[in-house]
């Protein structure tokens, strides 16, 4: 077949094949369409290109020709073209090749400057002609364009669907599809609706999904998994709960009978490789597209599930150095989310203090004016005392209820056990149904065939195990489940909620419990404390759920200033001064891990500024040594004309002795001419070296060293010439041979 504008340059070149389908499902159902585009290759054959000549790019086959993120194929295609290493490129269409105007645009100049030409069903294309790039850039438009109309008509359709509440999209566990449009059933296994409803009743008592999920756990239950069909039902699979499934159920408005459509949105965003990516974040509660309260039967109302919603949000764990508002902590401060700065209405924060971080305070996050450039806060108080009178006021005020608060507490209990036992039940008929299933399985099969048969009865048996630990667990429950309360047991109870002081101090009563019970009546702790640190008392005031409001002044302690040096360190440095200089002083100081008055280290102006105080003299350095005055080991060495290290050497092994005022002080010499003997610039005649004398003497250098020390032997140190270093005197015996 001739082409006029095929030339003996483009032949001289590869011909390209470009095959592409936007999705796998595509690639899998379409597959004439894939087929046609691999029969692009015989085109290319028959404009003239030898077989060896023409490739196919396949690479991008269920990629979308959106963008060109992504697309290894279409890149590979691009890096050729502007080789100039293509004659020609040949696709179904141009939408094939890519649906994005950037994109197409790109290409189409690479190949106007190489040369390239661009072919389709409809014919062949130079893109360095203006009338073919003409043709070609408006079926690029055209192909950007119909994306946009295919992609608005789809989400059109689902926006539209949605809008009625008849879009089937994934439910969460323990809801299903019904047969009418837009009709969401509970799912009718009764275990499954009963963990589920547990959950919110749990809630409800404890305030906080982790404690919920830690209920569940302590129960002992297990929690219901649908892992694949939504839309049409599957079987369920029960596992061990987590807390994000539990956090799942408190927060999903279906469970409350709404329809939610368009919880999450989409951002595009250039990643740090330079492509265009996309990701997902959720918008606010108003921000839902599609929200249809009471559409579908739900395990609790609207209402109650905006109050859940407001009560997680505020169980979040708060940043460093700030308040904590939500769900109580197990820390000892009761007061923990209630108590206020009198000053700026901040929540405070809570700060542990003591040996064992066991005595509370609270302290004001926010700085008032600033003293010696540091901002100082509003309020730092010890918490001990507010506490005790808070819980006082907190007994005082309830002890009208109290009486009933204990009879509801021994209700709520049981009402625990009973949630966990019905529970329990369903998970027990539920195992009874399974080896029942598993028994009718196995006894229809043929007992010949024993491939099956061995599995359908190690199955069976797998259940019958399970039926048993059921029925032993449902047993020991129901022994342990707390009886109800007789007459004479409601009597005691009566008793002991007169005095609800020891239920209070009682060892079984934690911190968390103490501060969920502040939680039920107490609104607010508003703390005043007198800037001028006189008056020695905190004014309180308690605002209580309901309006009232009770005024308390409580006496605090205030701990006498600490700014005065220790004795001890005063002391040392008195005797330091007498030999060291401030510098000097400050680093053993620090050494030492000492610090001034207030909690900083020390330096050379502290030092001094300390010998003012207290009328220490300075050190007063020597310009001459004297006979048997202390040196440090520098200036030793360079009286002796010695470097340092062997000074330092010979003070380790122990030849010479030392002396140190205090750990962490340099070591100092007593300079007398026994020492200054030991160091010579020639050594006596015959003495020998250290391997010389090992030899003399057949020992090792350890025990020639040791006797050294002893004083069994004479040993020099010479310090100028090319042998320096130690000399030992010769054995009585030596000859001179060595």
């Amino acid at each position: 077949m001739s082409e006029p504008k095929v030339t003996a340059s483009h032949l001289r070149r590869a011909a390209v094949v470009y095959v592409r389908q936007s999705t796998l499902a595509q690639v899998d159902r379409n597959r004439e369409s894939t087929a046609r585009q691999y029969d692009l290759a015989g085109r290319a054959v028959a404009l003239g290109w030898p077989r060896s000549a023409v490739r196919v790019i396949d690479d991008d086959l269920g990629v979308s020709g959106a963008c060109a993120a992504g697309r290894s194929g279409f890149a590979e295609l691009a890096a050729q073209v502007g080789l100039g290493q293509v004659g020609i490129v040949l696709s179904l269409e141009c939408s094939r090749l890519a649906r994005n105007n950037a994109d197409w645009y790109r290409l189409l100049d690479l190949a106007g400057m190489t040369d390239t030409l661009i072919a389709d069903t409809d014919g062949i294309y130079h893109p360095a002609m203006f009338n073919d790039r003409l043709v070609l850039g408006m079926k690029g438009t055209m192909s950007e364009a119909e994306l946009h109309i295919l992609r608005a008509r789809l989400e059109g359709g689902i926006r539209n669907k949605a809008a009625r509440g008849e879009l089937r999209r994934a439910l969460p566990v323990g809801l299903i599809w019904g047969e009418a449009d837009g009709e969401i059933r509970l799912h009718p296994d009764e275990a499954v609706t009963g963990v589920i409803a547990a959950v919110f009743e749990q809630f409800a008592v404890r305030g906080s999904a982790r404690a919920v999920w830690l209920w569940l756990r302590e129960q002992g239950l297990r929690f219901p998994l649908q892992p694949a069909a939504y839309l049409h039902g599957s079987e369920i699979i029960w596992v061990e709960p987590t807390y994000h499934a539990v956090h799942n159920v408190l927060t999903h408005p279906a469970y409350a009978g709404a329809y939610v459509f368009g919880k999450t949105g989409q951002q595009r965003y250039l990643g740090q490789d330079g492509v265009p990516r996309v990701r997902r974040h959720k918008l606010p509660q108003d921000k839902w597209e599609v929200l249809i309260k009471d559409h579908h039967p739900g395990f609790l109302d609207w209402d109650t599930y905006q109050a859940n919603q407001a009560r997680i949000g505020a169980n979040t764990r708060p940043m460093a150095h700030q308040p904590g508002t939500g769900a109580v902590r197990e820390g000892c401060a009761l007061l923990q989310g209630l108590a206020t700065c009198g000053t700026c209405g901040r929540k405070l924060a809570v700060y542990y203090d003591g040996p064992r971080k066991s005595t509370p305070g609270y302290y004001c996050t926010g700085s008032g004016q600033l003293v010696e450039g540091r901002g100082t806060r509003h309020l730092r108080i010890g918490g001990a005392a507010i506490d005790s009178a808070v819980a006082e006021a907190f007994l005082a005020a309830l002890a009208p209820a109290a009486l009933q608060a204990c009879l509801h507490a021994a209700q709520q209990l049981e009402d625990g056990h009973d949630t966990a036992l019905a529970q329990w039940r369903r998970q027990l008929e539920q195992a009874r149904y399974q080896a029942g299933k598993a028994e009718r399985r196995y006894r229809a099969v043929d007992p010949e065939n024993r491939l099956v048969a061995r599995g359908l009865e190690a199955d069976w048996e797998k259940t019958l195990t399970a039926l048993t630990a059921a029925q032993a667990e449902l047993a020991r429950r129901e022994t342990a489940r707390p009886t109800t309360l007789t007459d004479a047991q409601r009597t005691q109870v009566l008793s002991l909620g007169e005095d609800l002081d020891q239920v209070w101090t009682a060892p079984t009563t934690t911190d968390r419990d103490r501060k969920q019970l502040l939680h039920t009546l107490l609104e607010e702790v508003n703390i005043t404390v007198a800037r001028d640190h006189t008056t020695g008392r905190a004014d309180l005031v308690l605002r209580w759920k309901g309006g009232a409001i009770t005024d308390l002044s409580v006496p605090i302690k205030r701990k006498p200033p600490t700014i005065r040096t220790d004795e001890d360190t005063i002391e040392l440095i008195r005797r330091l001064a007498a030999h060291y200089p401030d510098p000097k002083i400050a680093g053993i100081l620090n050494r030492q891990g000492r610090r001034t008055a207030r909690k900083l280290s020390f330096t050379a102006s502290r030092v001094q500024s300390l010998r003012h105080h207290w009328d220490i003299p300075t050190y007063q350095p020597s310009d001459d040594p004297q006979e048997g005055e202390l040196l440090t080991v520098a200036d030793a060495a360079q009286t002796l004309g010695l470097a340092p290290s062997t000074l330092h050497r010979w003070l380790g092994e122990g030849f010479i002795a030392g002396e140190q005022i205090t750990p962490g002080a340099p070591w100092r010499i007593r300079l007398t001419d026994d020492i200054r003997a030991l160091f010579v610039d020639d050594a006596p005649q015959g003495w020998l070296a250290m391997l010389e004398a090992t030899l003399a003497y057949g020992v090792s250098r350890q025990t020639l060293l040791q006797r050294v020390k002893r004083g069994e032997l004479h040993a020099v140190h010479v310090r100028t010439g090319r042998r320096k270093g130690l000399r030992i005197q010769p054995p009585p015996t030596h000859d001179g041979l060595f």
